[in-house]
């Protein structure tokens, strides 16, 4: 991973191996960001997504496996208990040109992936929900 921040914007580069989702926590937490979009492109050959179940109160998981582009991967950066967040949505395409997506919970980057973050000057605290289970923004 490698980035380099031009006043409020934030390019990432995350490399082969790398979860998306786990270096874009490591530079909140490294540079401070309480609030902020998230934005990006690369691939991925293996990735984890959930659905959530509003009856369940949990993640439906679907794993998948094999060459894959992100054609759009959005989200943001809150804080839960002080601490940075990181909130994520992604879709990819196969080979066959079909997509999927969901609430990103674990990728492994295959090529790189081209992360921007938008800081916003601000802070946004999520509180946990018992019902229907979830970590809710206080806006």
């Amino acid at each position: 991973m490698q980035y380099k921040k031009f006043e409020n914007k934030i390019l990432l580069r995350t490399d082969i191996g790398e979860d998306i989702s786990e270096q874009i926590l490591k530079i909140a937490d490294k540079e401070k960001i309480t609030l902020a979009s998230v934005s990006g492109i690369g691939a991925v050959n293996d990735f984890t997504i959930g659905i959530f179940n509003l009856e369940k109160g949990e993640y439906e998981t679907s794993q998948f496996k094999g060459s894959y582009e992100i054609t759009s991967l959005n989200g943001n950066i809150s804080t839960m208990d002080k601490k940075p967040y990181v909130h994520l949505h992604i879709n990819c395409a196969g080979k066959d040109g079909k997509t999927v997506g969901g609430h990103l919970l674990k990728s492994q980057v295959s090529i790189t992936g081209e992360i921007f973050i938008d800081i916003i000057n601000g802070e946004i605290e999520r509180k946990h929900q018992e019902k229907p289970n979830f970590n809710r923004m206080e806006v």
